[in-house]
């Protein structure tokens, strides 16, 4: 069968299926097309809180299929740059859309599937899931941010370590790292991330995307333009109908009932 991305809803969450369990959910063109296009569903549905990214069957993803990448060896150049442009902009994607978005890690996340989850806001892995850079293994070097995020959450060493060396790390050691949020018991990822989900959901929505594009932009600005950015974000919060419908409830010692 074909790679696909499949995409349901759960409630107010999307949840989004990387469909290639004979190669272990191994990306491809068809799926980051895909994944773009969902998100920007997602984006223009206001039902829409959250979104829930997840593999079909025992692992998340294995990566960039390698029969594929053997293949465009004969090709011209052009077709892999393509194909890791079109994967770099579901990555970015991803970062910019303005709901949470949570990986759901069963099994392997390999390669670009290891960036892949990287790419979003919350992980919740199984205690037995894998996440590797197997890059180097076969002589490639990362792409889909894996070099972005993980040197700017773990120290130098230990991401040559995963890069250069390929070493496997567990859920509980990238928890201690605070890369991953939740781990929980094998098979139950994508239940505890739509329980995460579900919690994201019942926040108001303008201000987990004011939160969202503050961290992201954290890392490269100056303090007194993040000072700036944080400003005016509190100010159009402030008088967002969300904002009255949160402190009344908070007074009134009552929950708040978010538009």
């Amino acid at each position: 069968m074909p790679a696909e991305l499949k995409s349901a809803s759960n409630g107010r969450t999307m949840v989004l299926t990387i469909s290639n369990p004979e190669f272990r959910n191994a990306l491809g063109p068809e799926i980051y097309a895909a994944g773009v296009e969902a998100l920007n569903a997602a984006d223009a549905n206001p039902e829409v809180r959250s979104v829930v990214i997840t593999g079909e069957g025992k692992n998340f993803c294995a990566g960039g299929n390698l029969q594929r990448l053997l293949d465009n060896r004969a090709r011209a150049p052009e077709v892999q740059w393509e194909s890791v442009e079109a994967l770099h902009s579901w990555i970015e994607a991803i970062r910019a859309f303005p709901k949470p978005v949570i990986a759901a890690v069963e099994g392997a996340a390999a390669g670009a599937g290891f960036s892949l989850a990287l790419a979003c806001d919350f992980i919740v892995a199984s205690d037995d899931a894998v996440f590797v850079m197997a890059y180097s293994n076969v002589a490639l070097s990362p792409d889909g941010g894996a070099t972005w995020a993980l040197t700017r959450a773990l120290p130098r060493q230990l991401v040559n370590d995963l890069l250069m060396c390929a070493e496997r790390i567990t859920p509980a050691r990238l928890q201690q790292f605070g890369l991953v949020n939740r781990v929980t018991r094998s098979g139950h990822a994508l239940e505890e991330a739509l329980k995460l989900a579900a919690e994201l959901n019942e926040r108001a929505p303008n201000t987990l995307a004011s939160v969202k594009e503050l961290v992201n932009d954290a890392a490269v600005a100056p303090l007194h333009t993040q000072l700036a950015s944080e400003r005016s974000h509190f100010v159009k919060n402030l008088h967002h109908a969300n904002g009255g419908i949160g402190i009344e409830a908070f007074l009134a010692k009552k929950p708040p009932r978010f538009e």
